[in-house]
């Protein structure tokens, strides 16, 4: 195996297809086919499945994707910093962000990167901490904002600090005017949580176990952006960070108040712990510090300071 076999590979993986691996890699169509045929006659499997979608990787493709794409990410970055040595920061990084810190940060930050470094390719991965920190461990992604007990990663972790949870509910339904909420009031209400996978689901039923309430959930989502929806269409109450509604709440939309006894989680910085940061990352991960201090100097984000 070559590394021009294994990046066309790893590109046509992440595609779907030839067409488009052509026009990223820029490279004529029959010479990439070419290049896949001969990776798989060395491996002696087929690596995808042809179809009228688009190329489909194989069990043998899914294993070659996992094992190499860390490494052909990492060869690119080698490439990157050298020519970044030269000038500005230059090549692609792959942040990645839960989904109530993307809400805030995302549109703000990724305008901030392209007026500050546009040799820098940068792509926002949005998804839970679980996931996150999978694509961590693979090489698949430089750096994260998540949520978890950093000493737990096994990854190099940076405390930004913790993140409040309060009671969402939708318009007129008392909480604003509320302001503060026993907890075990809230737990007793008809709730709209996130599937039992996401951390914030744990959380809220320790907080039930301890008071030996039965949680009332009838909706699930594990999309942030549905979570909410369900929420302003009354169908029950949330608990979020009140950071990643403060648009939905200053439109009226949404109503919050703080929950009698504070739940917090810990929001860090992650990155690989087993290969160093390229130049580019380095500079992504000083800028995104930044971010954060403005936000949370502008009121939009209440992380109280470990």
């Amino acid at each position: 195996m070559d590394f021009r076999q294994l990046r066309t590979f790893s590109c046509v993986a992440e595609l779907g297809s030839l067409s488009k691996a052509s026009d990223t890699l820029r490279v004529a169509q029959p010479a990439l086919s070419r290049q896949i045929k001969l990776l798989e006659h060395e491996l002696r499997v087929e690596l995808f499945t042809r179809n009228g979608r688009g190329m489909v990787l194989t069990e043998a493709g899914r294993l070659l994707l996992a094992r190499t794409s860390g490494i052909v990410r990492q060869i690119d970055q080698i490439r990157d910093d050298i020519q970044s040595a030269k000038g500005p920061p230059s090549g692609q990084v792959v942040l990645g962000l839960v989904p109530t810190v993307s809400c805030v940060l995302s549109a703000r930050f990724a305008r901030r990167c392209v007026e500050k470094f546009p040799g820098i390719s940068l792509r926002i991965v949005e998804s839970y901490s679980g996931h996150l920190v999978e694509w961590l461990h693979r090489g698949e992604m430089d750096l994260a904002i998540l949520y978890g007990r950093s000493a737990d990663l096994h990854l190099n972790v940076e405390s930004l600090g913790r993140d409040n949870i309060v009671a969402v509910g939708p318009r007129g339904c008392g909480l604003a005017r509320k302001k503060s909420v026993e907890i075990g009031w809230l737990l007793r209400q008809r709730l709209v949580l996130p599937s039992h996978s996401h951390g914030l689901r744990a959380l809220i039923e320790h907080a039930a176990a301890q008071r030996k309430i039965k949680l009332n959930v009838q909706l699930e989502a594990d999309s942030f952006r549905v979570l909410t929806s369900l929420v302003e269409e009354g169908l029950g109450f949330a608990l979020l960070p009140p950071s990643s509604v403060h648009g939905e709440v200053a439109e009226g939309r949404l109503e919050i108040a703080v929950v009698s006894r504070p739940m917090t989680r810990e929001l860090i910085f992650a990155s690989p712990i087993d290969r160093p940061a390229s130049t580019a990352s380095l500079a992504i991960t000083a800028l995104l510090r930044d971010e954060v201090a403005a936000c949370r100097k502008e009121g939009l984000w209440d992380i109280k300071l470990s």
